[in-house]
């Protein structure tokens, strides 16, 4: 059964990589967007030393490897579902030896091993030759961060997963995978940040999983989380990772009666 699901992880990746010349233009669109955030973040400090506990020059870092770390845990999962589920071929998925769900988990990390092979590794290459990015030093630090980013993976990829399942009890989710991807973007700290976020959204987003799509694997590359700390941030992963297992479950199996119910 293991080999089964090694197989979808493996036909993902083939699969994107016969379309990899998009992905190679997603790298310029990639590195564009660091640049027009490296430029603005500039003309923020405006010569000014630190901002919000960030360094000018961790700025630079954070805003390179924020982008390049979401050109892994990227997918359109969500959208795969909810079409899937509009046009009847999840029904199909009901009869055969394997668990929906994972599979989905599993093509979805086939494209993050693309995207972080051709993807997000030549593009940070590239930030790194256009823009003052300062890799950490530290063994720790990268292991931390590569492990991080793996969960970051997961995170990302069970909402996207919760997110598509409600095209079960919404006719139309569009709008819904749109806000969420917005949501995503701007609350795990991609475009700004959390920590300049006014006190009081940032204490509403300690208690919510997006920080650990974005900011804190990102804050341990740059260096702002170290030591014992990237153990703790580490900590509050695998306890969204695990809390998020539930409502997973929970609507899956609603969603697998209404499709009984409707479909008989």
């Amino acid at each position: 059964m293991s080999s089964l699901y090694w197989d979808f992880i493996r036909i993902r990746f083939l699969t994107m990589l016969a379309y990899r010349v998009n992905y190679y233009s997603g790298i310029l669109v990639y590195t564009l967007n660091i640049g027009v955030y490296y430029f603005t973040w500039q003309a923020i400090y405006g010569g000014k030393e630190e901002l919000a506990g960030f360094t000018a020059a961790q700025m630079t870092t954070y805003v390179a490897v924020s982008w390049m770390a979401r050109a892994f845990y990227f997918n359109n999962l969500d959208r795969e579902i909810a079409t899937e589920i509009r046009d009847g071929t999840i029904a199909i998925q009901f009869i055969r030896p394997y668990n929906y769900l994972l599979v989905k988990m599993m093509q979805g990390f086939g494209e993050g091993l693309f995207r972080f092979s051709l993807f997000m590794i030549p593009g940070m290459i590239i930030a790194v030759l256009l823009f003052p990015v300062q890799l950490p030093t530290s063994p720790v630090s990268w292991v931390g961060f590569l492990v991080m980013l793996f969960f970051s993976f997961l995170i990302n990829t069970q909402l996207n997963i919760l997110v598509g399942l409600m095209a079960f009890f919404i006719e139309n989710n569009d709008g819904l995978m749109r806000m969420k991807r917005v949501v995503v973007d701007l609350f795990s700290g991609l475009l700004i940040p959390i920590s300049f976020f006014p006190g009081w959204l940032v204490s509403i987003m300690n208690v919510l999983p997006f920080q650990a799509i974005t900011y804190l694997p990102s804050s341990v590359f740059t260096g702002r989380i170290a030591g014992t700390g990237i153990l703790e941030v580490l900590g509050i992963q695998v306890i969204w990772f695990v809390i998020l297992l539930v409502p997973m479950i929970i609507v899956w199996r609603a969603a697998r009666v209404r499709l009984f119910v409707q479909g008989g």
